[in-house]
């Protein structure tokens, strides 16, 4: 199932009038959680986002690997696809982006926990949009920080920050210092250096993976009381105590 985006063209934007779209994996039976899956892009850029660029495709193991762990206990996938391929500056496009998800998600499943995972510039933008009152979590795998990002806006959450120690596209130095400053804010915050690996998770694909995807349905058990075993059994076995000292190096 595909959502296109509703909302107005954007005004005064170079380029295409672009949109998003949502596809959504729905859940068996009733609906007990959704999770958010947002990607990657660029600094600087208002091109449509195409379905074959790299940055959504590499999302899409993930949604479908939370699709299977999930889906059959009630998790709903959605996986956005945003309009541009920059954060462009104060347009801060993907956030809005996200909203708009969000709104959707809110008006077809109120109430209902949401599970925010992003990968790189879609990292930054799930910490950004985590207040949103129905999210209870939040993966942001090798994530796009700084220190103007702020930690506020994840009081209250589960907090998972996953990057490589050979990233040179975004800086471990810069997520490490978020995590320790959304530590004491958020519910919890567990931040694993993965040795050797660099910000397109190409090497040690099975940790981000059992990473990113068993902390989503960790959280979706907590919150639903379901039996979601496998990738969560992975991820407790990998991170077994909540608060764990800052950083976890695997």
């Amino acid at each position: 199932m595909r959502k296109i985006d509703d909302r107005e063209p954007a005004q005064g934007i170079p380029g295409p009038a672009a949109k998003a779209v949502l596809s959504i994996a729905g859940a068996a039976g009733e609906t007990r959680g959704v999770a958010l899956v947002l990607h990657g892009g660029r600094a600087n850029s208002y091109d449509a986002v195409r379905g074959t660029h790299l940055s959504p495709a590499r999302m899409i193991p993930f949604a479908r690997a939370l699709q299977r762990g999930g889906g059959g206990d009630g998790l709903a996938v959605w996986t956005l696809r945003n309009r541009y391929r920059g954060w462009n500056g104060k347009d801060m496009s993907p956030v809005e982006d996200a909203r708009w998800a969000l709104s959707h998600i809110s008006r077809e499943h109120p109430g209902v926990p949401v599970y925010l995972l992003g990968h790189s510039m879609g990292g930054l933008t799930a910490l950004s949009v985590a207040d949103h009152p129905q999210v209870e979590a939040v993966a942001a795998l090798a994530p796009w920080l700084d220190s103007s990002t702020p930690a506020e806006r994840v009081a209250g959450r589960r907090v998972l920050i996953v990057h490589g120690t050979e990233d040179r596209w975004t800086s471990p130095a810069n997520s490490l210092a978020y995590a320790r400053r959304a530590d004491g804010v958020a519910e919890s915050v567990d931040y694993v250096a993965l040795k050797g690996a660099g910000h397109f998770m190409f090497r040690r694909v099975g940790l981000w993976n059992s990473l990113a995807n068993g902390f989503i349905l960790d959280a979706f058990a907590s919150s639903s009381g379901r039996n979601v075993d496998g990738d969560a059994d992975a991820f407790r076995s990998l991170l077994p105590a909540s608060g764990a000292r800052l950083p976890v190096v695997l």
